[in-house]
C-alpha cells in the first residue's frame, strides 16, 4: 500500500458517515473497525498526475524504503534544472529528455525507465489526463486512460484513485495485502498461520461481499490493510 508524503491531507469525503454506513452493513467489519480504531488515511495532495504515476512505477514490486531511496535519487539528479525553472519536481519533458545513464544511476532498471519515459510522453501528448479533466471523470474512465502508459495496470490506478485522488469507492481486488486482510476478516485465516494460495479469496468472493460496503470501498480497504498490520503486531507479540 502506497505511503503518500507530499502535503498529506485527509480525503474530503465524509468518514463518519462512511464508518456509520460500513459498520451498520457489515458486522464484521464493524469488529475490525473497533480494533484498528480512527480512519487517518491520508492523500498525496500536492502531487500532479504525472508526479503520482512516476512514484507509483517507481515503487512497483519493491520494498518501501529501497524504492523510497531510488525515488529521491531520481529527483535529486533533476536539482539543477528544477532550481533554474523554479520548480521542486522535474517535468516530464525533464523525463523524456534524460540520458538513460542518469535514470541508471538513480537504480532504476531497463524496463521501469522505458515505463517512465513512456508516462513522460504519454503525458505531454495528453493520453494521461491533467488534474482538472480526471476530476470530471469516472473511474472506469481514469483506469482505460492511464493504463494505457507501459508499466501501468488496474492496481497502479486504483492506488492512484484511493491515494491521491481520495474517491470513497474503489475496491482493489487483486491487492495482495486487501485479500490478505479479507481473509483474515472474513474467512478462516489467523494471525500465526502462514499464507497460502487457498487461504486468499476470489475476486467474486469480495465484489459479492462489497455489495454492502458501497459507497465506501475505499475505506473498507484501507480497514483491510489495517488488519494485516494488526495480525503483524499479534504475531509479533512474545508469547510466555
Amino acid at each position: 500500500m502506497p505511503h503518500p508524503n507530499a502535503r498529506p491531507r485527509a480525503p474530503r469525503y465524509d468518514h463518519a458517515a462512511a464508518l456509520a454506513h460500513l459498520s451498520a452493513a457489515d458486522a464484521k467489519l464493524r469488529r475490525l473497525i473497533e480494533r484498528a480504531g480512527p480512519f487517518t488515511m491520508k492523500l498525496a495532495s500536492a502531487q500532479s498526475p504525472f508526479e503520482a504515476l512516476l512514484e507509483s512505477i517507481i515503487y512497483q514490486q519493491l520494498h518501501g524504503k529501497a524504492a523510497a531511496t531510488i525515488h529521491a535519487r531520481l529527483l535529486a539528479s533533476f536539482a539543477e534544472p528544477c532550481a533554474l525553472e523554479g520548480l521542486t519536481h522535474p517535468t516530464a519533458q525533464h523525463l523524456l529528455d534524460a540520458p538513460n545513464e542518469q535514470l541508471r544511476q538513480a537504480g532504476l532498471s531497463h524496463n521501469k525507465a522505458l515505463a517512465i519515459r513512456d508516462l513522460a510522453a504519454k503525458t505531454l501528448d495528453g493520453t494521461v489526463p491533467t488534474l482538472a479533466r480526471i476530476r470530471t471523470m469516472s473511474d472506469a474512465q481514469i483506469i482505460e486512460h492511464l493504463t494505457r502508459v507501459r508499466g501501468i495496470g488496474t492496481w497502479t490506478v486504483e492506488m492512484f484513485l484511493i491515494f491521491r485522488m481520495g474517491h470513497p469507492d474503489v475496491l482493489p481486488v487483486s491487492d495482495y495485502g486487501v485479500r490478505k486482510g479479507f481473509a483474515l476478516t472474513f474467512g478462516k485465516l489467523k494471525a500465526a498461520d502462514k499464507v497460502t494460495p487457498a487461504d486468499l479469496p476470489k475476486p467474486a468472493e469480495m465484489e459479492n461481499r462489497a455489495k454492502k460496503w458501497h459507497p465506501w470501498c475505499s475505506v473498507a480497504s484501507w480497514y483491510l490493510w489495517r488488519a494485516c498490520d494488526l495480525a503483524a503486531a499479534e504475531k509479533a507479540e512474545p508469547k510466555f
